[in-house]
């Protein structure tokens, strides 16, 4: 766990809460503002100790930005440091959409808040797009990984099978093709690559401790929640799914919206579907882990389901999504850091977690496919055929004006690389005047 440069706390609480202020524009930006806090601008990491945790944190679920700032900490200060960087990186992003959520909650019918909101949406789907195109050319570098790819899509889009199992699937599919002795195709490992290690001593001494530890404090509450008298249904349901989201958010906050729009929409109901645009939408405003767009269906679901104040079950959903979204984060990366190496090595493991991946693609796919559909028409219905189900949007209900931002959010974003912030901007502009003028 050594570093390069040990800094100070107050030098550490200086960088990583400017970081943490500053990390808007995604996974992709918040990466780069961390390299060059870290390593370019003073000698705390150096290049290589930076990729290596950089393509550790890929492999987990959960946010991997939020995930590479706790394990920098880690590196510098051990686990206090881990803890403080984590929670910087987070904290100023939930205090920003805890206040966007309450607003949008009492305000979103206004027709100035309205507008905006429409804007972001229609910009939302170029955002996805974009965020489609990235995830494709990094993953989908063979027949396999495109043919899982598909079959996610076709899963998860008409088969209705949830997340959860065609994550599972993946990464069996992933794993089965390595151990059959395969080159597998979705992480390029060859014949030279490091030996599987058994890890059967992976858990030994401090790292089980560790999971000990942080198991506890992440999984003692949600029992508690569970099973104590008095507690409101609501409260425990969303205690279990975030705990859930946490586990299968494999690919980043894009990747689980398609599972989190499921549940929260048409399983629980704590959402309709232009709620979770607009909450995307708002999250992409604020810095810190996209994923914070969970906070946002917690304050919802609180305040409409919890049964009590609006606002107050608003702050308990929203402070239940950040814990129970973040607090796994903390055990990955502290229980997984110091074997690394251990872990990178173990080729099966590696297999199915680039087939998760390659799986992932598809799911965004079908994100896309999903906002599209509530953004641009006013009602899709479904049509069954078999074993699948089809979404059929009524043509009249094309909302032209969503359609014309949407395509110039598009075009700016994907050919002519326009800032993100200035096409959110142009969006709520373009978004209000629409709203206005109907």
């Amino acid at each position: 766990m050594s570093s390069v440069f040990a800094p100070s706390w107050s030098e550490m609480f200086r960088v990583f809460g400017r970081i943490g202020l500053l990390s808007f524009g995604g996974p992709a930006g918040q990466i780069a503002l961390m390299h060059r806090e870290l390593v370019d601008e003073r000698p705390w990491l150096d290049e290589s100790r930076f990729l290596h945790a950089l393509n550790f944190c890929m492999l987990l679920p959960g946010p991997e930005a939020m995930q590479l700032a706790t394990y920098a900490g880690w590196l510098l200060r051990g686990v206090a440091g881990g803890l403080l960087a984590g929670l910087l990186f987070i904290l100023p992003g939930f205090a920003i959409i805890m206040g966007l959520s309450a607003a949008y909650f009492y305000y979103g019918d206004l027709p100035v808040v309205a507008g905006v909101l429409f804007g972001l949406k229609a910009a939302v789907l170029a955002i996805v797009l974009e965020a489609l195109i990235k995830v494709s050319r990094r993953a989908l570098k063979s027949r396999f990984a495109w043919g899982l790819a598909g079959a996610a899509f076709v899963g998860i889009a008409f088969l209705k099978l949830p997340f959860p199992l065609i994550v599972l699937g993946a990464g069996l599919l992933g794993i089965l093709a390595s151990l059959l002795g395969k080159q597998d195709p979705t992480v390029g490992a060859g014949p030279g690559s490091a030996p599987a290690d058994s890890g059967v001593t992976a858990l030994a001494g401090p790292t089980f401790r560790t999971v000990l530890v942080w198991g506890a404090i992440w999984l003692l509450p949600l029992g508690v929640l569970l099973v104590m008298p008095g507690v409101p249904d609501a409260v425990s349901a969303m205690a279990m799914f975030f705990s859930k989201a946490a586990i299968v958010t494999f690919g980043g906050a894009y990747a689980v919206l398609a599972y989190v729009g499921q549940q929260a929409v048409e399983v629980h109901g704590w959402l309709v579907p232009g709620d979770m645009l607009a909450g995307l939408g708002l999250a992409e405003t604020t810095p810190g882990p996209l994923i914070l767009v969970l906070v946002f269906v917690g304050f919802l679901g609180g305040a409409r389901e919890a049964g009590v104040d609006p606002l107050a079950g608003g702050l308990i959903g929203g402070m239940l999504a950040l814990f129970f979204t973040f607090a796994p984060c903390f055990l990955w990366i502290f229980a997984g850091a110091p074997h690394i190496e251990r872990l990178r090595s173990v080729r099966w493991l590696s297999a199915g977690l680039a087939a998760i991946t390659a799986a992932v693609v598809g799911v965004i796919a079908n994100l896309a496919a999903w906002f599209a559909l509530n953004v641009l028409f006013a009602s899709v219905g479904e049509a069954v055929f078999g074993p699948f189900t089809l979404p059929v949007p009524e043509i009249a209900t094309l909302n032209p004006g969503a359609l014309a931002i949407a395509l110039a959010a598009g075009v700016a974003l994907l050919r002519f690389h326009v800032n993100l912030f200035a096409v959110l901007g142009a969006s709520t502009l373009a978004g209000i005047a629409v709203t206005l003028l109907a």
